[in-house]
């Protein structure tokens, strides 16, 4: 058996962030705020530029992703008890968030193609009276965002859309992160920009916007923000904020900046690996694979696919067979959190599960990561071990 590619592997940090890094590292410039004044630095910068990117008015740059779902649940003004609508399969930052503004979660059901299932949102927004969805684009699958903004518009919802998986990626032409109020974006190591750590909110709302940049700490140097919004919406909120302390610091910002120029080259080999693999498997008798509408284009650094006849024994066997052969499958049935894969009844919090057909949807969903680089013969090699891995079992029930 070859060796298998490290599934782990983050994408490089190029030459241009790195010469970026030690620059800035010489200055010892490294506050998220210079106080004798100035342009804002490598962060502003960072900010513009993804402004621009995503053609949105404002960006805010945190420390997180999870910061950044944070501070758009209390700039769309969540406060503690508050109900918000959440699909049921996502990960821990996501209900942590809500956790964090005290919210309570109502959990909305899926469906099979693992996307909020818009009939039960409808349902339970009505049920609940929750008037804001925190939803998550989990794992890079986006659901008909044109049907969804339609029913949150009719249903008086207000939309944040958590992009961590799907920065890239798009529905019908028009980029995830641009249909909610708000959007958050992770540069986490495992995410489509590395900078390690670092999350950014963009909005085309003032109010949204003068809200994020002041809870996440400017001292009232706001200015030095890349993307301030009118100096009106900084007064109706300036004391009003509480400084959290979330902002960037330049140095993620010096690590994130040259990288976003590499996005459309990251994706495309990210869905060659994808898609080669997801062939294989879809091919094979047993593997679910999730249906890619033809209004998605997708940015796909992860794949997912169920074994949907598998028991919960069964599919620890599976996932165990996988990993002895050198491809690291998570999986979301496990009786406790394993790594970043978790499922509803184990994130704090959330007290009330009525998603049944998401959690059981979960029992038999596994995921692999897809590094970077992957050639077809590494593709073919992973595709080998997880179908060898699950057809194990049906042998044995043919010698039986």
């Amino acid at each position: 058996m070859p060796d298998m590619p490290d599934l782990g592997c983050p994408p490089e940090i190029p030459d241009s962030a790195i010469a970026n890094a030690i620059a800035l590292m010489e200055t010892g410039r490294l506050h998220r705020y210079a106080e004798a004044g100035g342009s804002g630095g490598l962060v502003a910068e960072l900010e513009r530029a993804f402004s621009r990117l995503m053609g949105r008015r404002y960006a805010a740059a945190v420390n997180s992703c999870g910061s950044a779902l944070f501070l758009a649940l209390k700039a769309a003004g969540v406060r503690p008890g508050d109900p918000v609508l959440l699909n049921a399969f996502t990960l821990g930052p996501v209900p942590g968030a809500l956790d964090h503004a005290g919210a309570t979660p109502v959990l909305v059901e899926i469906t099979e193609d693992l996307v909020i299932d818009l009939d039960d949102l409808r349902q339970k927004a009505r049920v609940s009276g929750a008037r804001v969805l925190m939803l998550s684009h989990m794992r890079g699958h986006l659901c008909d965002m044109e049907a969804l903004t339609a029913l949150c518009n009719a249903e008086g919802i207000t939309l944040i859309e958590d992009c961590a998986h799907t920065l890239g990626a798009a529905w019908n032409g028009r980029q995830a992160g641009t249909f909610g109020q708000s959007a958050c974006f992770s540069f986490q190591s495992g995410k489509h920009v590395n900078a390690g750590e670092g999350g950014m909110l963009i909005t085309d709302d003032a109010d949204v916007a003068a809200q994020a940049i002041l809870h996440s700490g400017s001292y009232m140097l706001y200015a030095q923000s890349g993307t301030p919004p009118p100096a009106e919406a900084m007064a109706r909120w300036h004391r009003r904020c509480g400084n959290y302390s979330m902002r960037m610091g330049p140095l993620v910002a010096a690590l994130a900046l040259p990288q976003l120029s590499l996005l459309p080259e990251r994706v495309a080999d990210w869905n060659a690996s994808h898609d080669r693999i997801a062939a294989r498997l879809a091919s094979v008798p047993g593997f679910a694979l999730p249906h890619r509408p033809e209004a998605e284009s997708y940015a796909q650094s992860s794949l997912q696919f169920r074994l949907p006849d598998r028991s919960l024994t069964e599919m620890r066997a599976y996932v165990d067979a996988c990993r002895a052969r050198g491809v690291w499958v998570k999986w979301f049935g496990a009786e406790i959190p394993e790594g970043y894969s978790s499922n509803p009844a184990q994130w704090p919090g959330v007290e009330a599960i009525d998603a049944p057909r998401a959690c059981a949807i979960q029992v038999t969903l596994c995921d692999i990561r897809l590094p970077l680089g992957l050639s077809v013969e590494a593709c073919d090699a992973i595709a080998d071990v997880l179908i060898e891995a699950a057809t194990v079992k049906e042998r044995r029930h043919a010698s039986a």
